[in-house]
């Protein structure tokens, strides 16, 4: 860090040489037109107004430089035909006397060219900066006009001071105030709570809080007795040293607050502010670098009981803090030295490492509290470390912070729900909000959510800096077929809704929103091309959400195993806990034959969750591709007693391409086979509550190398497999007959109504099994049973096969019968290859087989196999789950 910043204040040293300053002007060469870069031919002297000094132009800047210095007395325009530079102190006006406006265009840079250059709008004075959404006005640094400023960046230029004639508890009389600002700004406080200092509208200050004088460092926007009559919105401050915003008395209000990377305090009051602030948002820096409170807030520190005590209402404040560990480690919001205050809808939550969230450490303020006029309510600490209580001398707790806020209406201690900084859609945040228009005071916006924002709309966006990614594989716009969406994952969000009836591509750089069920296609009409690229996420946000790809679309989701396509639940991508139905899942529907039908060229069967028909006379059919593709957290009760599997085949053609896909902790089954042909390969399931691998309907296709791993830690779990013909009908034609070779199934010790098990083979399925290894710890229940008399007689007959397999379970290794005197365990060591272990002899390392059982060369079967030696799913030396795969380390 110290030779990147040595490097960048060489540069700008270097850029000033070149420019051959002098006068105090800046003179920094562009390299523009046919100069390189090292030139020194200055500008036109005509270009700045009267008021400024011409310097040299700025490199990679295309406008002229106009420099402004002392103080300014009558009325002046900075406009966008220049770049404007402060030189020292700036200040508008004098002390209410030889008053002038400062007036800013939309889209003007001001940039402060050393740490002693800042801006001062006097008493009686006034600034017009009223930018645009799409034009913000931009304070700044040199370096930041060079582009050497990154995101540990700070203290390359002074700030801005608005000085006004509001009241301030400093001055026992306010008739003749005069309070000394910070940085020797000037004088500010008076006894007119309607002084206006002007506008600050779509304004941005970045990298400032210079060391001004010794130990005092000015705060990016200081507001010393500045009056309600000022306007006050969209505001940021970036990267300062000191405080981002600090209140000095006065009744200012704002809307529409920004702080980011500050390093100090973000929101500081003082000295009887009595204003009102709504929708703000407090972001510590996320590269864990310097920062302290989101509040601090006092009355007046030498004297806690000053009037007018501090005490501003605030509404729809979100803090979210980080692991900065320091003198001052970074935490929520402090009360203290007599304040104040009324809160309403607030949330505060950071990493884990944040210090408190909220604390209360001077009696004045708790006496406040406990009376009932410090207001907190309707609000939520997300926080590992949530609360700090006063404590007396002997150790004593005087004021428990945690109790109180937890006995204030509306207050939840839990997870906000965050993506980033907008609430999920199932967040709590969202209408559990306190109606602050009609219950506290017409000023503020109707809102019925808790924290800066609604979750749909992200008011930041266009006119702040550091928030959203400009750069990169990142797109700019969201592709046709989605709509953008309020951003949960610090990118760009694309919503796919309803049905999609021409082809989409979901491109790298954005993640994607299922809302509700997203059907691509009709059936076999209107079909259409869902493709997905390599890395992308797409994500459910409750669990009415599941992606269905119709009968006659298809799917083409080809990632890779450094970038493999995720799709997953709102929780797990804004790093909230996760758990088993967050979301529905996927659904392929099919035009290949399943029992279901009695004829087949006239098939629709319903999918379970109402997701549509599937079915027909076409065995090859295609629904396109799965490839390195990770289903995880799924599987959600889409209606009563029925949950969506992580991914569900139903009438699937073998012209499908199917391999790498894993299914993580889902309620129902993790793939489920409702009759069709496809064939899989590389297929990890792995923490799912119910089977892994279902069949039923007439399944006939082939998988290969199958990784079933139960939940480490006893969470509920059924099947590896559980096979059927059909329900309805055992001997319905065509029967189940697939053909599944080297599989892995590591069981648990869960006992429930369906404890864990291995291979169930039931309901008039048939199947041809080759080279399983089936293991797990003692209490996990049978490992192979064959349950119905139509599926005994294939075994007993020799249709139904399992070879070249290693049974090691300590408690049921098989279970039941075959035929009349044949047990299954007999039925399946007479089988070619196969032994049982019983007293649970290792037979794998982790996910390895280590077991020397001979393979059998399923080549020889069906071209679509792989010859390998060894039995099982994974072996070290072949890991096909490296790299891509997840929950595979426990």
């Amino acid at each position: 860090m110290a030779l990147r910043k040595f490097l960048q204040l060489s540069a700008v040293a270097t850029a000033l040489v070149l420019a051959g300053c002098g006068g105090g002007d800046i003179n920094i060469n562009t390299g523009s037109g046919g100069d390189d870069g090292g030139g020194t031919t200055p500008p036109p002297t005509s270009v700045c107004p009267t008021f400024a000094t011409q310097g040299s132009s700025l490199a990679g800047v295309t406008l002229p430089v106009c420099e402004i210095t002392g103080t300014i007395t009558s009325n002046i325009t900075l406009t966008t035909d220049a770049v404007w530079a402060l030189s020292g102190k700036v200040v508008v006006g004098g002390d209410n006397v030889n008053s002038a406006t400062l007036t800013i265009q939309p889209g003007v840079k001001v940039f402060g060219k050393s740490g002693a250059d800042y801006l001062v709008i006097s008493r009686g004075s006034k600034i017009q900066a009223v930018g645009t959404a799409s034009a913000p006005i931009v304070f700044t640094s040199v370096n930041d006009m060079l582009g050497l400023s990154d995101e540990e960046s700070a203290g390359q230029w002074g700030g801005m001071v608005l000085l006004g004639n509001a009241p301030t508890n400093k001055c026992p009389d306010l008739t003749n105030c005069a309070v000394e600002a910070e940085g020797e700004a000037g004088k500010y406080g008076g006894n007119n709570p309607e002084d206006n200092s002007g506008a600050l509208k779509y304004v941005q200050v970045k990298y400032a809080g210079y060391e001004v004088i010794p130990d005092n460092e000015l705060n990016g926007i200081t507001f010393a007795g500045v009056g309600r009559g000022t306007t006050v919105e969209y505001i940021q401050v970036h990267n300062n040293v000191d405080d981002g915003v600090e209140f000095f008395g006065g009744t200012v209000d704002l809307k529409h607050v920004v702080l980011t990377g500050n390093r100090d305090d973000s929101l500081d009051w003082a000295d009887g502010w009595t204003g009102r602030m709504q929708h703000v948002l407090i972001r510590h820096n996320p590269n864990d670098s310097k920062a302290n409170r989101g509040i601090e807030a006092d009355n007046q520190s030498s004297n806690f009981t000053a009037t007018p005590v501090s005490k501003p209402q605030i509404s729809n404040l979100t803090i979210i803090g980080n692991n900065f560990d320091g003198d001052e480690d970074s935490e929520g919001i402090l009360l203290r030295a007599g304040t104040n205050a009324e809160l309403y809808n607030i949330i505060v939550t950071g990493p884990e490492k944040m210090g408190e969230c909220f604390e209360i450490n001077t009696s004045e303020t708790a006496a406040f509290a406990n009376s009932g006029q410090l207001i907190f309510r309707n609000s939520i600490i997300d926080c590992a470390e949530p609360f700090a209580n006063i404590k007396d001398s002997a150790g004593n707790v005087t004021f428990n912070a945690g109790d109180w806020f937890r006995a204030q209406p509306g207050n939840i201690v839990g997870d906000a729900l965050l993506g980033g900084y907008i609430p999920a859609p199932n967040s709590v945040a969202l209408n559990n909000g306190y109606n602050v228009a009609n219950n506290v005071n017409g000023w503020f916006d109707d809102v019925t959510y808790i924290g800066a924002f609604d979750g749909t709309t992200d008011w930041t966006k266009g006119w702040t800096y550091g928030l959203h990614a400009t750069s990169g594989s990142n797109l700019t716009q969201c592709p046709t077929g989605t709509t953008e969406t309020a951003s949960l994952t610090g990118r760009l969000n694309c919503q796919l809704t309803g049905d999609i009836t021409s082809n989409v591509t979901l491109q790298a750089g954005a993640d994607y929103v299922l809302s509700g069920r997203v059907r691509v296609g009709g059936d076999n009409t209107n079909s259409a091309t869902l493709t997905i690229q390599p890395g992308v996420t797409v994500y459910g946000k409750s669990g009415a959400d599941f992606l269905v790809i119709s009968r006659g679309s298809k799917i083409n989701a080809s990632g890779t195993a450094a970038n493999p396509i995720t799709m997953t639940s709102v929780q797990d991508v804004i790093g909230s806990p996760t758990a088993a139905g967050q979301w529905g899942g996927l659904v392929l529907l099919g035009n290949a034959i399943t029992n279901k039908c009695p004829d087949i060229n006239n098939c629709s069967v319903q999918a379970e969750g109402e997701a549509g028909p599937y079915g027909g006379a076409n065995a090859a059919d295609s629904s396109g591709t799965l490839n390195y593709v990770v289903v995880k957290h799924a599987g959600y009760e889409v209606i009563p007693d029925n949950e969506l599997n992580g991914i569900t085949f139903a009438g699937v053609g073998s012209g499908t391409q199917c391999s790498n896909i894993q299914v993580h902790q889902n309620v129902d089954d993790g793939v489920e086979f409702f009759g069709g042909s496809v064939n899989c390969k590389n297929v990890v399931l792995t923490s799912n509550g119910d089977d892994n691998v279902d069949w039923a309907d007439g399944y006939n296709g082939k998988l290969q190398f199958v990784l079933v791993k139960m939940d480490p830690n006893n969470a509920k779990a059924n099947r590896g497999i559980e096979g059927d013909n059909q329900a309805g009908n055992l001997t319905a034609a065509p029967v189940s007959n697939p053909t599944v070779a080297n599989m892995t199934i590591i069981g648990n010790s869960f006992d429930g109504d369906d404890d864990s098990e291995g291979v169930l083979l039931r309901a008039g399925t048939n199947a041809q099994l080759a080279n399983f290894v089936i293991t797990g710890p003692a209490g996990m229940g049978e490992c192979l049973e064959i349950e119905s008399n139509e599926s005994r007689a294939f075994a007993a007959a020799g249709q139904l096969t399992m070879t070249n397999s290693v049974i090691s379970c300590q408690t049921e290794a098989v279970k039941g019968t075959v035929a009349t005197g044949v047990t299954t365990e007999a039925w399946f060591l007479g089988q070619t290859g196969n032994k049982v272990l019983k007293d649970g002899t290792a037979v794998l390392n982790g996910i390895f087989t280590t077991d020397t059982t001979a393979a059998k060369d399923m080549k020889t079967v069906d071209s679509f196999f792989d010859t390998v030696n060894f039995v099982g799913a994974v072996s070290q030396s072949n890991n096909w789950t490296a790299g891509w795969a997840v929950g595979l380390d426990d």
